[in-house]
């Protein structure tokens, strides 16, 4: 440190404080050298191999061969051997050289071969502008004139004969005219009675009510006291191979006695059976090529249960003849029918409504043909239900947008709509037997029921039956005939009845123990306690 004797005497003491000061920093600086040279300089670790350096053996590591740097690796016999032909097959840059020039060649020969852009002062004729809509020339073909009243072939298909490059000559397979004509006149629908007898000793034949049993089948509906079935009477396997049965899409019960029962099959048949004398399948209906997915029985008048429809994947709803198997009409909807419904009343007892997943219900007249008669069209999702209320006057319909919507039948109009934030998609519905409400499956494990009795639609909020899974798919649901209990599958393969007016779960019983899907369930109409059950397994159970 610098003494104060060392200053001169005459200089101030202010000054030989800041000279002292100036003195001490310097001593520091040179006690203390750095540069950014030696801050950059690594420590610790390893050193950059691509940093240049004075030293040869740092600095050549950024290029160890002539054309840049190379490490060793293992590669296996089969890897190498891929690489090269795949090298040798496509070709080094030399060849990918070529090859683009060729492309570009072809180009130039496919542009040179297009006609003329013309002048675009020539509006019509000779030399016309055609701009980007030029044609090309193609000289795989002739053009040829074809005289008033002639035609290009002619009935008698020529036999042509065609030869390859290995010197083979394959002849064209012959065409069986007339048998074509004889498939196309008939169609592609069949139906094949696979019972015992199809007549009985009167020539009557299935449909008729058998009146020899020890119960009466021709009794009005509702009239009998309905019980909570117990246990499994019998099983039918209609549907599938034998041995592995095909899912069960839907079930029907013949209109009044149900004496017959009709179900429809992922495998794409229809089949009828029967309930009461040797419990087999009659009769199998054959027209759909992808699975059913829906079945409905006329219901009007006298006609109650002589034709029936079926709805299918293949985006066709046919209508057969139950006893004979015809299929009287076939219409070509455009779209899946998820729903289809006969009107039951007597007025319009021909009429049928069908629910697509274009979010259209669209109505056909079976006398007129393959032609719609009206369209409702502003749900907007895929329809899942519909149902006739007020003498069928009018009907509701919900689908996949959560909403309920009410028509006036034959009015393209909804009359109300509901769709609130909470509700949930209802994907299954029955009436119930009052004509008051209609109750439907919910897709948050619940069934509601709507009021359908008078102008006020609207949920009972009183009314709400749980205690079963269905979310995720469409689980039907039926009411007793005396209106006295609910009933519904479940996706675990259960089958749960509850009581209507106090909403208690009474009963849960396992029809599937491998926990497939029962997805549809239906009540006799004329026993106390007989419910058939179907689901994935495809086995049909009778429950007593």
């Amino acid at each position: 440190m610098a003494d104060f004797n060392e200053y001169p005497p005459d200089l101030p003491v202010r000054d030989a404080l800041i000279l002292r000061n100036h003195t001490a920093a310097e001593s520091a600086h040179a006690v203390v050298p750095y540069s950014g040279t030696d801050l950059a300089r690594p420590q610790l670790g390893p050193a950059n191999p691509f940093k240049g350096s004075d030293e040869p053996s740092v600095g050549d590591k950024r290029k160890n061969v002539l054309t840049g740097r190379a490490e060793e690796t293992f590669i296996s016999e089969h890897t190498f051997r891929a690489k090269h032909r795949a090298v040798e097959r496509d070709g080094g840059p030399e060849r990918e050289f070529v090859g683009s020039k060729r492309m570009k060649e072809m180009a130039r020969e496919v542009k040179r071969g297009r006609e003329g852009k013309g002048s675009a002062t020539v509006a019509d004729g000779e030399g016309a502008y055609l701009g980007p809509w030029a044609k090309y020339k193609n000289t795989r073909w002739e053009e040829v004139e074809v005289e008033e009243g002639g035609e290009l072939g002619s009935d008698e298909e020529e036999v042509e004969e065609e030869v390859v490059g290995s010197g083979t000559v394959i002849r064209a397979p012959e065409v069986n005219l007339q048998r074509r004509e004889e498939v196309e006149k008939q169609g592609e629908e069949t139906s094949v009675f696979e019972g015992g007898e199809e007549f009985d000793y009167l020539g009557r034949g299935y449909l008729h009510v058998p009146q020899d049993l020890d119960i009466s089948l021709t009794k009005e509906v509702g009239s009998v006291t309905n019980f909570i079935p117990k246990k499994v009477v019998h099983v039918w396997r209609p549907h599938g191979r034998q041995g592995s049965g095909s899912a069960v899409t839907s079930l029907r019960l013949f209109p009044g006695s149900s004496h017959l029962g009709l179900s429809g099959g992922a495998d794409g048949l229809v089949k009828i059976w029967d309930v009461y004398r040797n419990r087999e399948v009659l009769r199998s209906y054959k027209g759909h090529n992808k699975a059913v997915t829906d079945l409905d029985f006329v219901r009007a008048g006298g006609a109650a249960g002589r034709r029936f429809l079926s709805g299918g994947f293949d985006r066709k709803v046919r209508l057969w003849d139950t006893e004979t198997g015809q299929c009287v009409q076939r219409f070509n909807v455009g779209k899946t029918p998820h729903v289809v419904k006969f009107n039951p009343g007597s007025e319009n007892g021909h009429e049928f409504l069908a629910g697509l997943s274009d979010n259209r219900i669209v109505q056909y007249d079976s006398r007129a043909g393959n032609e719609t008669v009206q369209e409702y069209d502003h749900h907007l999702g895929a329809i899942n239900t519909l149902e006739f209320i007020d003498d069928s006057r009018r009907f509701m319909s919900t689908s996949d947008d959560r909403s309920l919507r009410v028509w006036e039948y034959g009015i393209p109009v909804e009359i109300k709509t509901i769709s609130e934030p909470d509700m949930f998609a209802l994907t299954k519905s029955t009436q119930h037997p009052s004509g008051k409400y209609v109750l439907y499956q919910c897709s948050d494990n619940s069934i509601v029921a709507y009021s359908s009795g008078s102008d006020k639609f609207r949920q009972n909020r009183k009314k709400a039956w749980r205690g079963h899974n269905t979310a995720g798919s469409a689980i039907g649901i039926t009411c007793s005939p005396d209106g006295q209990f609910v009933a519904s599958g479940d996706t675990g393969g259960s089958v749960c009845f509850w009581d209507f007016k106090t909403c208690k779960l009474y009963s849960k019983l396992t029809a599937d123990s491998s926990g497939g899907a029962i997805n549809c369930v239906a009540w006799s109409e004329q026993e106390t306690s007989k419910v058939f059950t179907a689901g994935a397994k495809g086995e049909i159970r009778l429950w007593d």
